[in-house]
Parts: structure tokens; C-alpha cells; sequence
């Protein structure tokens, strides 16, 4: 490996995938000195970069982003892929928001393990192009490995980045990449594709009901839209109930208890179930006959649930509902 060239330093997005970590590594044999930055949201964690940085001992920031990536979310200029997922407008994102670090840190350029036409829609030459201009940092970023199937960027032009050491892959096929992992000696790293939640149907679906019912955010519901059942009872109410013990925890950990209202059965094992916000005494009842149906409780009698708020606890009898009646409400 080349010396480190303190000097010349590049500043690159790591999902923590194989691409990232090689296209660190395609750099650093050049001596150019790199580190990453991860962004983080209820959507994609920072887990896998986190083990990345371990692995490589490559320097990573990771900095949350909720609210900033809301505002995009909501109303991305290019649309979304087939389910929530705005990937050309949520790469431009993050790209500004690298560009503003590497202005403040004196980094040289941003980078990103991105290949040519390894995604059909987000990957394209005039998707990464519309990327690069709408990051406000239009000939800063290199794509190490598919560089020279790309124009050429500034760093390069001005002999800072080696253009005929970077790589021209293209395609969806992984080879190249193993070989290369082969060659650089990285031996752990995770299978490609998946991490991001936008592009999961599931939660695409809840995420859209969100959006459609409430005007401003928590961070905790977001959280929320990964577990569970959910069932929309009417306009302004939502119950959210535990599929596994797993998901009961979970529920428990993300819910407001200044605002929402908890649901157990009382006497038979059965889930935690969730109004956020709250309800009014008919949605609390349905919900509370939801509850039954999903415990051991036996389905021919009323049997007592706990509801629980802020404003104190008490007891409601309730029958189980009809599983046919439950699936309309399913989200």
C-alpha cells in the first residue's frame, strides 16, 4: 500500500457494504488518506458501516439526519422507486450534506463505492449525474470504481486523484468485486442489497398511511412502522399490536406514555398493543377486542383488558373480533 499522503484526502459515504469498503481501499493505495461519514435515520442504521470501520480501520462519522431527510421525503423532486424509496433524491442529500463536512474538515473530495449500472434505476450515468448536480458539489465526487467509465472529475483533472489507478467497472455482476476483495485481502463483508427500509413493501405501505394521517412526525413512529400489526381503526386512530414477544419489547420501548394509550389482556399471555395518541372510547374498545383475538383468551366470552395512559388505567370488557373483520383494518 502506498504512504498515507496527508495532503490529499478524500472524504466518502459508506453504507458499510463491500463496494465502500473497496472503494476506500482503491484510494488508499493511491496514498490518498480517507475517511467516511455514515448518515443515519429510523430507515437505515448505521450497523453495518459501524462494523465496517472496525474491520478497516477506515476513520467513520456517522450523523443522524431524521429531520433534514423528512423535509426530502415528503416530496422528493424525482419521485420514488417502486415503494417509498427516493434514491436519486436521498443520495443528493447525503452528498450536500458530505460536501458541507468535507468543506469545514479541508477534505479534497467526496467519494462512494457507487458502480455503474449496478442499479437499474439510481445507478444509471444520468442518474449519478443528476446526483452530482443537485449535491451542490458538481465534479467533487469520485466514483473509484467506475471512474474511468465516467467524466472526469476536478480532484483528478488537477492531478490530486489518479485517474489511470481508478477502475471502470459497470454491470450488476459481482465478480470483479470478489476478485478484488480477494486481492486487498478482505475476507468479511456483509451480502449486497437490502438496509434500507423505504424499499420494503410492509413498511412502504405504513409509512405512506403515516404520511397521509398525520401532519408532523415523531421520530418513535417511525420507529414503530417496523414492528407489529397495524390496523387503522379510523382517520385519526391507529393500533399497533405485537406479533412475538420481540415485537412487544420493541412497541414498549418507542411509545410515548405522555401520549399514547397500552393495551394488555388481562390473565392469558397475549401481545402489547399501542394507540399512538390515543383514542376515543370506541376505537379503544375495538382495539381492545383486536387484543383478544390475538391472545390465548378464549374467543366465546368477554374477557378483561388493562388500557393504560397518562391520565391513569382502567379495565374494559371485550370479546374477540372476527379475524375476517380484522383483516380490513390491516395496513
Amino acid at each position: 500500500m502506498g504512504l498515507k499522503n496527508q495532503k490529499i484526502k478524500g472524504l466518502g459515504l459508506c453504507s458499510g457494504g463491500l463496494d465502500s469498503i473497496l472503494s476506500a481501499r482503491v484510494l488508499q493505495y493511491q496514498g490518498i488518506y480517507v475517511e467516511w461519514i455514515n448518515f443515519e435515520t429510523p430507515f437505515f442504521s448505521s450497523e453495518k458501516a459501524r462494523k465496517a470501520a472496525q474491520m478497516t480501520g477506515v476513520p467513520l462519522t456517522v450523523a443522524p439526519i431524521t429531520d433534514i431527510y423528512l423535509e426530502m421525503l415528503k416530496n422528493p423532486n424525482c419521485g420514488y422507486g417502486r415503494r417509498m424509496n427516493p434514491c436519486m433524491d436521498c443520495h443528493a442529500l447525503m452528498f450536500r450534506l458530505a460536501g458541507d463536512q468535507m468543506k469545514e474538515k479541508g477534505f479534497d473530495f467526496l467519494f462512494s463505492g457507487e458502480v455503474l449500472g449496478q442499479r437499474p434505476m439510481s445507478q444509471t450515468k444520468s442518474s449519478l449525474r443528476y446526483v452530482e448536480k443537485h449535491s451542490g458539489y458538481d465534479g467533487y465526487i469520485i466514483r473509484p470504481l467506475s471512474a474511468t467509465a465516467l467524466a472526469e472529475t476536478i480532484p483528478e483533472k488537477n492531478g490530486l486523484v489518479d485517474r489511470e489507478r481508478l477502475l471502470g467497472l459497470s454491470g450488476r455482476s459481482r465478480k470483479p468485486q470478489m476478485e478484488l476483495a480477494e486481492k486487498y485481502n478482505i475476507t468479511e463483508y456483509p451480502t449486497p442489497g437490502g438496509g434500507c427500509l423505504l424499499t420494503e413493501e410492509v413498511y412502504s405501505r405504513r409509512l405512506k398511511d403515516l404520511f397521509d394521517h398525520n401532519a408532523v412526525l415523531a421520530e418513535n413512529a417511525l420507529h414503530l412502522l417496523k414492528f407489529g400489526r397495524h390496523l387503522r381503526l379510523d382517520k385519526k386512530t391507529k393500533l399497533i399490536i405485537g406479533r412475538t414477544h420481540g415485537d412487544n419489547e420493541s412497541i414498549l420501548k418507542y411509545i410515548d406514555p405522555e401520549r399514547d394509550t397500552i393495551l394488555k389482556v388481562k390473565g392469558y399471555p397475549g401481545p402489547t398493543a399501542v394507540i399512538p395518541g390515543g383514542g376515543e372510547k370506541d376505537q379503544i374498545q375495538t382495539a381492545a377486542a383486536v387484543c383478544v383475538s390475538y391472545s390465548k383468551a378464549p374467543n366465546t366470552r368477554p374477557v378483561d383488558i388493562m388500557a393504560g395512559s397518562s391520565g391513569g388505567r382502567t379495565i374494559i370488557s371485550a370479546q374477540a373480533m372476527p379475524k375476517v373483520s380484522i383483516a380490513s383494518l390491516i395496513i
